[in-house]
């Protein structure tokens, strides 16, 4: 069940560095209010994933995830550049959370 909330945590990591933009620099009340409410989810979720997988690897996995969804929505919906650097980044973070995950207890 851990690794849910790890998913979960990683999931809301992804939503959270998407919600800072329309803050514009925090001077929106209601935008800025999301933002906090999604960081504040995101280390509550990857806190509670800790109470049993390895501090380490619980938080490689969190910001594996958070990282490549951040780089995937970018592209999608920010057109942020695809590069063949980007790509094979995109494809060592996640065999570093495969691997991370198939190596825990």
């Amino acid at each position: 069940m851990n690794w849910v909330t790890l998913i979960a945590a990683g999931i809301v990591e992804v939503a959270w560095p998407q919600s800072i933009r329309p803050t514009r620099n925090f001077t929106q009340p209601v935008p800025t209010l999301a933002c906090l409410l999604l960081g504040a989810a995101a280390v509550y979720l990857v806190s509670r994933a800790m109470n049993t997988i390895p501090v380490g690897t619980a938080y490689a996995v969190f910001t594996g995830i958070g990282a490549t969804g951040a780089i995937a929505l970018g592209i999608l919906l920010q057109h942020d550049p695809v590069t063949p650097g980007r790509i094979t980044a995109l494809a060592l973070i996640l065999t570093g959370i495969l691997l991370a995950r198939l190596t825990s207890p």
